[in-house]
């Protein structure tokens, strides 16, 4: 059995290349899927799980639980068809779903079974994470740790011009996990951006036919890059690699840091993830920091993911 991983998405493309290794590697066991707004609609972000579920027969374990349907600032969400497609899995109709969705308690049970062994992988809003904080800060502290896609350290967004679309949609969610989770490592468009799949590896992997869904949709991932960025070599899987950072921290480089977050609305700057390097300033016991990727080994990343996506080997 491999890592226990509870994943908190807005299942678009990306998360379903992230859950699409997840279900392959032998290391992680997704034991539930928590399903937000994001990307899409809530209610269609849980039909794309089970979507995914039936493609991938996912076991019956694991559980989809309905997460957060809007953020804490009190807006409503707003999606982007135009990179993720109407229903979220690019050229893919996934269809409705009449089913019953998970309660989001069920979110408690995961925890207390899998207690301190239990990591959370969250790549979409963290709107429903910072819920969790408010309800149940003591039960937090029994998962083993947290891994969040989400921020832009000086370099730019996707946005605005400084914030990525994670931190932007809620910044007061962002604040709450900040402010309350220990062992917490952020996952910026720093290491991101960079985390390329080529349509060369994509063809491979389609051909060895592990992933039958992962060619539609990078094929279509990539025409969006494209357009916003003609000399884009391929598609960043950034879900994927937050997800391989709960397995593959090795990967990474990391600094330790006190990290703010701009609440302003109506701002370029709203949901800009702020750290402090300054290396004069002798910060407190009680200044709350956590661990950011600015680094990571593209070699590594690309021998793990092609070994996976087409089961065979690379070196």
């Amino acid at each position: 059995m491999g890592q226990k991983v509870l994943f908190f998405g807005d299942v678009g493309i990306d998360d379903t290349i992230a859950l699409t290794y997840g279900y392959l590697s032998g290391e992680i066991d997704i034991v539930g899927v928590v399903a937000d707004y994001g990307n899409v609609s809530r209610a269609q972000t849980v039909a794309n799980v089970h979507y995914l579920g039936k493609t991938f027969n996912f076991p019956d374990e694991v559980k989809i639980i309905g997460g957060a349907e809007v953020p804490m600032t009190g807006e409503q969400p707003t999606f982007y068809p135009e990179v993720h497609g109407v229903y979220g899995l690019g050229p893919i109709e996934p269809g409705n779903y009449e089913g019953v969705i998970e309660n989001f308690f069920e979110i408690v049970s995961l925890i207390e079974q899998y207690e301190n062994e239990i990591i959370i992988v969250n790549v979409g809003r963290l709107t429903s994470l910072a819920t969790m904080f408010i309800l149940f800060q003591s039960l937090m502290k029994k998962v083993k740790a947290f891994y969040v896609m989400g921020g832009a350290f000086w370099v730019p967004g996707n946005v605005t011009a400084v914030s990525e679309a994670n931190f932007h949609a809620d910044p007061i969610a962002v604040r709450v996990v900040l402010t309350y989770a220990e062992n917490l490592t952020i996952i910026p468009l720093n290491v991101t951006d960079r985390a390329i799949v080529t349509p060369e590896m994509v063809n491979y992997i389609d051909h060895k036919g592990k992933a039958p869904v992962i060619k539609p949709l990078l094929d279509y991932y990539y025409d969006f890059y494209k357009k916003r960025n003609p000399k884009i070599l391929g598609s960043p899987v950034h879900d994927a690699l937050t997800l391989m950072a709960g397995i593959r921290e090795d990967m990474f480089s990391f600094k330790t840091l006190p990290i703010h977050i701009v609440l302003r609305d109506e701002n370029i700057a709203r949901g800009q993830s702020i750290a402090d390097v300054r290396p004069y300033i002798q910060f407190n016991d009680q200044e709350k920091k956590h661990r950011i990727a600015f680094d990571f080994n593209y070699t590594w990343f690309f021998n793990d993911f092609m070994s996976v996506m087409t089961g065979e080997k690379f070196e």
